[in-house]
Order: C-alpha cells, then sequence, then structure tokens
C-alpha cells in the first residue's frame, strides 16, 4: 500500500494520474494519522489499498527525520529512521543512508521492538567479522548513476510481525570550499512515500553567512524532479531563514509533495550552498578549550600564470559519450585559458602523441584554435599506456622550465584524464608510481580524473596525494563534460604559492599540514593544533605566501578562550544540545586522522605504514570515529531498555571566532626582513596632514616650515613629482567637512586618499583610503587597512600596521609613511582621513617637485626683519632670539616669505614642532600659487614647474 512503485503495477500512467493523486492524499491522511501498530491493524482500508497491502513485502517507513547543526564548517548530523512490520510475520528492513565519503561515523543506535543496540567503535582485527551492520564502499550502480565522494551504510535486521524498529545514525565531517562555496548534502532516498519526512540544517558562521542558496534535488541524471532546465528554485515545502549568522533550512514535504518530486521514493540530494564573508588578512582563527582551527581563504588576488600539460586518455576503451564529453569539456577549458598561460596537449593510448614537440606554447588564438583541431582528430584506438603518458609529460614540462625564464612564481601541473587500468608498458602500479614521483620530483603538482568503473581509482588517488594534487571519479553515465569542467574551474585559477602558516613553537603542538604549494580560487586552507601555553591570552598567528611577483606576510593575534564574551548556547536551533563537545577539538582530531591515512597511503615502507595505522587507530578509538581501521560493532542494551531517542549532539561552542588584532609581530619567515618593523615608525617632520597643514623639516638649518593649504572638497594635490627622474609621483585628494562651531574657516578639508604612482623598474600604483589598499603593478591586490600584513615585490614593499599606518618603501631608498585617521563616533566637522609623512627620500632627485618635493633637496634661510627693511642673515645659534620677534622673513629661491613662529602637534599629536608658519596658502614660499598644484586625477604625473624645477 505504501509503495508508489507497486501503484503502478495495477495502472497505466495515463489512467492512472488522477487515481495515483487521490490515493497519495488519502495515504498522508493515514499515514500522518496513524502511528500506532495495534491501530494499523483494526484500521479499515479501501479494498485496492488491502491489495497492495497484501503485495507489499517490506516493513513501511512512517518516519524519516535527518537534523544538522554546521558549526564553523562542521557538520553534526544525525539521520532517524523508524519502520513498521505491519505483516503477520517477521519481515526484512534494511536501513540504507549514503553518506560523504569524508565523512566519519561517530555513533548508531537501532532499536528492534523493546530491545535496544547501541553501535562500539572496536579496532579491526585481521580476520574481519560479520555483524549485523556494515559500511561498506558501493560502486555505483547504472541505474543509480550515483558519483564518487559517497559511501553506503546499511543496517538489515528482522522486525517481528506488529511491530516497529527504529535506527539513529550519527556521522561527521569538515565541509570543503570548492568554487567559492560550502556545499552540504543529505541523500534522501527512502526508497517509498514517507508519512513523516523532514530535513533540518542549522548553520552557524559567526564571520557572516553569505550566499546561502537551496537548488533543487539532485538526483543521478538531473531527471524526474518535476522541474523545468534551469530551474533554481528550492524544493517545494523548504523553508529558509538566516540572519547575518545563523542560518535555519527546512524540508518537510508531504506525501503528495514526494510524489509529485518522485513516485518510488527516491527523492534525490538536497544540498544547501552557502559561504562566509572573508578578506585578505591571516584568516578566519577560532579557538577554545585548548585546540584551535585556523580557515585561510584570502580573496581578491591576481591569479598566478600557470604552465599546465593535458594528458588524455585516447585508447580503444573511451569510443562513445566518454571522449566526447571529454573533447567538449577541453574545448571550454582551452578557452578559459589566460593570455599569460602556457600548455601542450598529450593523448595516449598504446602509442603518445604530443601536439607541439618538445615545449609549451603561449595562449594566443591561434594557438587555442589549433589545440581545438588536434583535441577533435582523436580517435579511441589501442591499449592504455598510463605510465609512458605520465613520463612524456612530466619530461615536457620538467625541460620547460629548465629552458625558460618563466616566472618563479608561477604554477605548473599535468592534468591527468583516464577510464582504465595500464594494459601497456608498465601495469605494476607500485613502479608506476615511483616512475612518477622520480619524473615530478617535487617540481609541479598531478592532478588526476576518472571516468567509468573500470579506472583503478587507488592508483590515480595515490598519484595525486604524492605529487600535492587532487583526484576525482566521475561515472560514465553522468554529464562527464560538466564535470570535467567544475574540476578544472577549482585549479584553473592559483592566486597563491608556497603558502605556509606559523605559530610560535612554544605554544603549539601537534599542527596538522602547515604548508601548501598552493591556494586555488575558491578552494580553502584549513589547519588545526593544540596549545601548550594555556595560561597566555592570545595566540600569534603568520601567514606567507608567494602571489605573481608579489611576496606577502599577514600577521595577527588572536584572543584566547574567551567564553563569557562567546558563549552562544541557547541560539535558536542550537538550544536542546545534550552534549558539550569541543567542536573545535574534533576538527583537529578529524584532519589528524584523515592526515594518517593519507600518509599510510603514500607510504612504500611497511613499518611506517602500521605506526601510521596505529595512531590513526588510536585516535579513531579515542573520538569514537568509524574508519579504516575501526569498525562498529552492535551490542545489545539489555531487554527492558527505552527505545532510543533521537539525541541530537549540539556541540560547545564557546569561544568561536573572538579575535583580536595586534601590531606586535613574533617570528619572521625566511626572506622577510623583521628588522625594518622599527625602522618603519620613525619618519621625519616634513608631513601633509590634518586639515591640511604641512610641514617642512631643514635639518641643516635646525629649524622647519609650516604652512596650510585652503584647498576645495575634490581637489587633487600633487605632493611629491619626480616622474622624469625617479619616477615617483605622489597626489593626495581633499575631502570636505564642515567647519568647527565660531571657526573662521567656510569648511574643512582632509586627504581622504593618497596615490603614489612608480614607474621604475616597471610600473606600478597605490591607492591608499582609510579602509583598503589598492596594490596594482599590472596585477591587482587588494589590503584591508584593518589587518596586518606586508606585501613585497621586486622594487616595492607595502607594510600595512592594522588601524594604524601604512609604511611605502621603493627600491630601498624611498620611503613614505601614511596615517590612518579612523574616528569611532566622529563630529560634524571631522572625517576619516589620511596623513603622509616622507621617511626617507634619498632616492628622489634634486629636481624632484610637488608641494613637499620641492624642498628636500633645497634649503632656506631665516633673515631678521629690520625697521629700515634691510635684511640680515640669522646665524643658527640666533634662532632662539628671533623666536621673541612676532614676524621673520624666509630667503626661499631669491624669495622673501614673511613667517611667524608656531607650534604644531603631527603623528597623531604625538609629536611637537615648533615652526616658521608662512600664511596666505604659503604664498611666496612656494613655487607659484597652490593651484598651480592641482593634478586632472589622482594618477596624474604631469608638472606645470618643468623650468623652475631646475632651480
Amino acid at each position: 500500500m505504501i509503495l508508489w512503485l507497486c501503484l503502478c503495477w495495477g495502472f497505466s500512467p495515463s489512467a492512472g494520474q488522477p487515481d495515483s493523486e487521490l490515493m497519495a492524499r488519502y495515504l498522508e491522511e493515514q499515514l500522518l494519522a496513524d502511528y500506532s501498530i495495534v491501530e494499523q491493524v483494526a484500521r479499515r482500508v479501501p479494498r485496492q489499498a488491502k491489495f497492495l497491502q497484501r503485495l507489499e513485502t517490506r516493513p513501511r517507513m512512517s518516519e524519516f527525520h535527518v537534523r544538522s547543526t554546521i558549526i564553523s564548517r562542521y557538520a553534526f548530523t544525525t539521520v532517524s529512521c523508524t519502520m513498521v512490520n505491519s505483516g503477520s510475520e517477521a519481515r526484512e528492513a534494511v536501513f540504507e543512508m549514503q553518506i560523504p565519503a569524508a565523512a566519519f561515523i561517530s555513533n548508531f543506535t537501532m532499536s528492534i521492538g523493546n530491545k535496544t543496540y547501541y553501535g562500539e567503535v572496536t579496532g579491526k582485527e585481521k580476520k574481519n567479522s560479520t555483524d549485523n551492520k556494515e559500511r561498506h564502499k558501493k560502486p555505483p550502480s547504472p541505474t543509480e548513476g550515483r558519483d564518487n565522494g559517497y559511501e553506503t551504510f546499511k543496517a538489515s535486521v528482522f522486525i517481528p510481525r506488529k511491530m516497529q524498529a527504529r535506527f539513529i545514525l550519527h556521522y561527521e565531517e569538515l565541509l570543503q570550499r570548492r568554487l567559492g562555496k560550502y556545499e552540504y548534502t543529505v541523500s534522501i532516498r527512502p526508497q517509498q512515500l514517507v508519512g513523516r519526512l523532514r530535513v533540518e540544517v542549522n548553520i552557524l558562521e559567526n564571520s557572516g553567512i553569505v550566499s546561502l542558496e537551496v537548488p533543487p534535488l539532485r538526483n543521478s541524471k538531473q531527471k524526474g524532479n518535476g522541474k523545468a532546465e534551469g530551474d533554481v528554485s528550492p524544493p517545494p515545502s523548504t523553508v529558509i531563514g538566516h540572519t547575518k549568522t545563523l542560518a535555519k533550512v527546512t524540508f518537510n514535504p508531504s506525501v503528495v509533495e514526494q510524489t509529485k518530486i518522485a513516485r518510488n521514493g527516491i527523492l534525490g540530494d538536497f544540498i544547501i550552498r552557502y559561504d562566509v564573508n572573508r578578506e585578505l588578512s591571516v584568516g578566519d582563527v577560532q579557538i577554545l578549550n585548548g585546540y584551535f582551527v585556523h580557515y585561510f581563504a584570502p580573496t581578491d588576488l591576481p591569479p598566478l600564470p600557470k604552465n599546465v600539460v593535458f594528458v588524455l586518455d585516447s585508447s580503444a576503451s573511451m569510443v562513445g559519450t566518454k571522449l566526447k564529453q571529454t573533447k567538449e569539456a577541453l574545448f571550454t577549458i582551452l578557452q578559459d585559458l589566460r593570455p599569460e598561460d602556457h600548455f601542450n596537449i598529450i593523448g595516449f593510448s598504446n602509442r603518445i602523441k604530443v601536439w607541439q614537440q618538445d615545449r609549451l606554447v603561449p595562449v594566443t588564438p591561434n594557438n587555442i584554435r589549433d589545440a581545438k583541431k588536434y583535441i577533435h582528430n582523436m580517435s579511441p584506438t589501442g591499449g592504455t599506456n598510463i605510465n609512458g603518458a605520465l613520463q612524456t609529460g612530466a619530461k615536457l614540462l620538467n625541460d620547460y622550465i629548465a629552458q625558460n625564464d618563466i616566472d618563479a612564481r608561477s604554477v605548473s601541473l599535468i592534468i591527468f584524464l583516464t577510464d582504465g587500468r595500464p594494459t601497456v608498458g608498465e601495469t605494476q602500479s607500485s613502479k608506476i608510481l615511483s616512475n612518477t614521483k622520480d619524473a615530478i620530483r617535487d617540481k609541479f603538482c598531478l592532478f588526476t580524473i576518472g571516468i567509468g568503473n573500470d579506472v583503478d581509482h587507488k592508483l590515480l588517488e595515490r598519484m595525486a596525494l604524492e605529487n600535492c594534487g587532487m583526484t576525482r571519479l566521475f561515472q560514465e553515465d553522468e554529464d562527464a563534460a560538466s564535470h570535467l569542467k567544475g574540476f578544472y574551474d577549482e585549479i584553473g585559477t592559483p592566486l597563491l604559492s608556497d603558502i605556509r602558516v606559523d605559530y610560535p613553537e612554544d605554544d603549539v603542538e601537534q599542527v596538522t599540514q602547515n604548508f601548501f604549494p598552493n591556494y586555488f580560487n575558491g578552494s580553502e586552507i584549513i589547519i588545526a593544533g593544540k596549545l601548550i601555553n594555556r595560561t597566555s591570552d592570545k595566540l600569534h598567528v603568520e601567514v606567507t605566501a608567494s602571489n605573481s611577483k608579489k611576496y606577502i606576510l599577514l600577521k595577527t593575534d588572536v584572543a584566547i578562550d574567551l567564553p563569557s564574551r562567546n558563549d552562544i548556547r541557547g541560539v535558536p536551533g542550537l538550544e536542546d544540545g545534550k552534549g558539550d563537545n569541543n567542536y573545535i577539538e574534533r576538527v583537529w582530531s578529524y584532519l589528524t586522522i584523515k592526515e594518517l591515512l593519507n600518509s599510510r597511503l603514500k607510504s612504500d615502507d611497511s613499518q611506517e605504514k602500521d605506526n601510521l595505522m596505529e595512531k590513526a587507530k588510536s585516535m579513531a578509538l579515542a573520538y569514537n570515529f568509524v574508519t579504516p581501521f575501526t569498525v562498529l560493532k552492535m551490542k545489545e542494551a539489555g531487554l527492558h531498555s527505552e527505545l532510543p531517542q533521537e539525541e541530537f549532539i549540539s556541540p560547545s561552542t564557546d569561544g568561536i571566532g573572538e579575535k583580536v588584532q595586534s601590531l606586535q609581530g613574533h617570528k619572521a619567515p625566511p626572506g622577510i626582513r623583521r628588522g625594518q618593523d622599527k625602522q618603519r615608525i620613525k619618519v621625519s617632520k616634513t608631513s601633509a596632514d590634518g586639515d591640511p597643514h604641512f610641514v617642512i623639516d631643514f635639518p641643516s638649518s635646525k629649524f622647519s616650515v609650516c604652512f596650510n593649504i585652503d584647498g576645495e572638497p575634490g581637489d587633487i594635490l600633487r605632493l611629491v613629482s619626480d616622474h622624469k627622474e625617479s619616477g615617483v609621483t605622489v597626489n593626495g585628494q581633499l575631502i570636505g567637512a564642515p567647519a568647527p562651531p565660531n571657526g573662521h574657516k567656510k569648511h574643512r578639508t582632509y586627504f581622504s586618499t593618497i596615490t603614489i604612482l612608480s614607474n621604475k623598474p616597471e610600473r606600478s600604483y597605490l591607492e591608499i583610503t582609510p579602509r583598503r589598499v589598492i596594490l596594482d603593478d599590472g596585477e591587482r591586490l587588494v589590503l584591508s587597512c584593518g589587518r596586518s600584513a606586508v606585501v613585497r615585490s621586486r622594487s616595492l614593499e607595502v607594510s600595512i600596521s592594522a588601524y594604524s599606518n601604512i609604511t611605502v618603501t621603493i627600491r630601498d631608498s624611498i620611503s613614505f609613511v601614511i596615517l590612518i585617521h579612523h574616528y569611532k563616533k566622529p563630529a560634524p566637522y571631522q572625517r576619516n582621513h589620511l596623513g603622509f609623512y616622507i621617511s626617507n627620500s634619498k632616492g628622489l632627485s634634486s629636481d624632484s617637485h610637488g608641494l613637499l618635493g620641492q624642498f628636500l633637496n633645497h634649503e632656506v634661510k631665516l633673515l631678521q626683519e629690520s625697521l629700515n627693511t634691510s635684511h640680515q642673515e640669522a646665524g643658527q645659534n640666533q634662532t632662539e632670539a628671533l623666536k621673541a620677534n612676532p614676524t621673520n622673513t624666509l630667503k626661499v629661491k631669491g624669495r622673501l616669505v614673511p613667517v611667524v613662529w608656531k607650534q604644531r602637534r603631527i603623528y597623531n599629536g604625538q609629536q611637537e614642532v615648533n615652526c616658521w608658519f608662512a600664511k596666505n596658502n604659503a604664498d611666496k614660499l612656494i613655487d607659484g600659487s597652490y593651484k598651480d598644484y592641482l593634478a586632472s586625477h589622482p594618477f596624474d604625473t604631469g608638472t606645470s614647474f618643468g623650468t623652475i624645477n631646475s632651480l
């Protein structure tokens, strides 16, 4: 009666459609109204339903619930299923659940009648025993068309007549970020219509949730979901609600709604995708009860150039759909290559054919066209020489790297695709692995793709693991073209190389992998570890990496354990937890076990493999994880134990995501000059800050000169102009604000943007605002002023002290410091603004100009003002005496400038400057008038003082 597929046996699809709708509604009413076995027996049902009920031999699934909480990418999932045997004899019930292959089962309980059985994780013995429950890898069947990445959990029991069984499964997984989104998937395949079906997912991300989406249910072939192609609306009965950091998604279809989706009870995969807020910083570091996890996924980085060799299987087994879809995917991939990339193509069967001999070619329209022709003409024939193809590809890439002056920070890789096992040449997997590793020699990464059921997935997986790559397996009857393109999209945009994450050695231990050869756009780097120094109140973190022509150093201090400020238990959706698990500790254990398993897979030493197995087994037993070295054995809890409840474990979330920024560094990695940190805060008095107030320091004369510029909002002032000689120009753009009450000014102006341009030895520019720094040297990089960071290229270094200042060093001979002025509660006449200070001007020429630049290589003289207007130069020892005179005169390039004595504070008021002040917008002090220093745009490098500069 319950299985809709059985209904179809008695009626044709065309004639039975109206009746099926009525029957579905009837089933829904009965299933929802009756969960008692006794009532089920006594209930009167229509004659037609009774007939179908007699035909039904399986127990009826009355309830299927999935509940999950995702905390900072770590997902705890509980699946609860109730089955009822309403027949007159015992029947077998099979609970089957597809779970992600990356997940670990952590608990399983089942009850049959009044007996309860619970799962106990134990070490796997050499001789595996047969249990009522087994977890095994299940190759996807052609009817299901499942892709890899899933395993099948299966438990079968006999339910006595007129009784029910309940199954409760717990598993955990760390969500992986791909193509800029985390994807959480629940398989809903009860094989029959279910009276009560509900999926509830709660998400907590302290960084902030963005781009939350629930696409239509996904089945094997994207068919039978009742949705038109291209429809992206959520499945029926889906409810989505979220705040900035919390989200709740429920899926609760009625029986009628289930029949509209799939009549056989196989609904498909319920998917949730989302991302979190992030920026180019040290990342999201979370600490709780002695453990930490570090998520690093920077954005706004220019891509690195690629050197890529495509190695494609063209053996006879690729005939038909597989080769056709491979060609379609490659056509799209070639079109996505960037102008700075280089590539080549190798086709292999029993013969190996190289498209362009002994070289990689640049990406040009003609080369892309010719490559497409080569791929189009590939035909399936012969056997499969995997070893020879990989040796050829590795030699091609190694020779290209050795013989060409490629960018040291470009990314080289091989993308290898096959549908079978080695049949020609070297066929022994161990030899192929060692030969491939010897050929690559850690110089580049190998990414492997397998299509179909005949592929040696263990060989492909290990080849990728041993050579810093990844592997993907796809089924033959799937849309392989889109899968291949999706996999390429994951690795097609490298943003960083040689990423290293460091923590103080005395503060942490048992840290997971902290060096990564590449970071690809849309992915994420995750590190976890244990704290040694539990008394410290912060953890220092430094990230170093390369990006094209630039080195990047990011650093911060993270607060340790502030539970009173971060206790979020009681948040809706998390309030009913019965456990108090440290989710960060479980992330650490999850990552550590995964790394031990991968290390064992890569090892050829039997003793090392045994040691790694024992470590993984010990940790899996400690955290109750089912792994390849542990099994779940069922034990009876007692004859009269209570039925198991759907116990949902709500992990402890104390201390989540609390961050404290600091300007102090700890340990500089290789290539970063630590000694410069102290020098960066030593700046001269020569500056333009505030409203804006200009100060010029003349050290040899032992006095300073100051002046104001009363510009208009939007004006762009030329501060330093030395474009022809040193290639450096600095412009500052003004922003307006109302004047203070009772003031003499009609408005105030501040620097909102400082633009620094340099064209030697190569063109680059910096655009600095109080919130961000944009560095563009042919590749655009965006940095937040709220995060400490260092970026260094061949001739330029930018160092950011969070919310404090930015130091720009050009060719080690020119340095500028830009102060960041932030107001927490600004008055109406205050604006967030910048101050500009010249720290080192040795690299600027004697012809430099601009409001500040014209004074860097010239001296002024102070004259005493007499009543008969004759002038006498004042000696240095007379300066103090001259202060009493309210009016004095400066001699600047033959011009006489009246000045008065003033005091000013610079550098955020930390330093007091005594100076001679020139009135009236520095009239006669500067060459021309201040309007002559207005630039037409922020990147204007011209000057109107071509003849005056030489004076």
